[in-house]
């Protein structure tokens, strides 16, 4: 599954980083989404899965390969 990520959107909560940091950051910035990899799967993919679903701006996404 390919992650996206919607910059625009992102208000920098920061849940996605706190729930799977292997895959999210934040920009020392503005707090914005930044991915370390565009690439889920597996128990990674289960964590991406749960950040998408405690976004608050709804910033992120999956879609298939």
């Amino acid at each position: 599954m390919r992650i996206v990520t919607d910059t625009g959107r992102c208000v920098g909560a920061g849940q996605c980083a706190l729930t799977e940091p292997r895959v999210f950051d934040q920009s020392d910035e503005d707090g914005t989404v930044v991915l370390l990899t565009d690439r889920a799967e597996g128990d990674t993919l289960t964590n991406v899965r749960e950040a998408i679903d405690l976004c608050p701006s709804q910033a992120l996404s999956l879609e298939e390969d």
